[in-house]
């Protein structure tokens, strides 16, 4: 099996080197690994580390900023692998996890895992309530519309058998892929989801988080939008 890590990339200068390597560094016996850095036009210096990565990885430039939907976009139009991990470069979620995201599918139990940041009773770092309250509200709207029981749509680690994301004509090119992809995933009926309890080592905004208030808004809309007209 071959397991494509997408890296959707915007502005990481300071985090970059140390994804690369950390993903680099997760033995996943039996599976070959391929690694995918899409820059979303970011103007700190992380187009220089990425050229670092040319030839060893896959790297691909966007030539204006796009959002963080439409680099994970690139990178599925890229991947060769028979199952799609989206990985953020910030360093708040850790790719020794891998292994633990990748078990219900290895099984042959599941073919999207969504990494839960409020399961299980792996170390969190303490941060914003408001957050978190913004979190529970959107998954509690997007179960009650899905009739699914996740804990966490707006997590960053979702895992994909590839022939789930290639039936999926994902339109978001934002952070809206977040709640469009796990409304689109619940309307296959086929489609087993599994979700797993994970880490998270979240960043304030003073280094460098990057999620709004008024993205929690449009995430409200993009759940209605997804369950009901497309």
């Amino acid at each position: 099996m071959k397991l494509s890590v997408i890296v959707p990339i915007y502005n990481e200068f300071e985090t970059l080197r140390e994804i690369v390597s950390r993903v680099e560094a997760v033995e996943l016996p039996g599976v070959a690994k391929e690694l995918i850095l899409v820059d979303d036009c970011s103007r700190d210096g992380s187009k220089e580390i990425l050229r670092e990565f040319e030839g060893k990885h896959s790297v691909f430039y966007h030539e204006r900023n796009l959002g963080k939907g439409a680099a994970v976009k690139t990178g599925i139009k890229h991947a060769t692998g028979d199952v799609l991990i989206v990985q953020d470069a910030d360093l708040e979620y850790n790719p020794a996890e891998y292994p633990q995201l990748l078990d219900p599918i290895l099984k042959g139990q599941a073919d999207v895992v969504f990494g839960s940041r409020f399961s299980g009773d792996y170390p969190h770092r303490v941060l914003y309530f408001w957050h978190y309250a913004g979190n529970k509200f959107l998954t509690l709207l997007s179960n009650i519309l899905t009739n699914l029981n996740l804990t966490d749509i707006e997590t960053g680690y979702k895992v994909f058998r590839r022939e789930v994301l290639t039936a999926l004509r994902l339109r978001e090119n934002g952070f809206g892929f977040e709640p469009e992809v796990t409304a689109k995933v619940a309307k296959n009926k086929r489609w087993r989801i599994y979700e797993v309890g994970i880490s998270y080592a979240g960043r304030t905004y003073e280094e460098g988080k990057k999620i709004r208030f008024s993205d929690g808004i449009k995430a409200v809309y993009y759940i209605f939008r997804y369950h009901f007209f497309d």
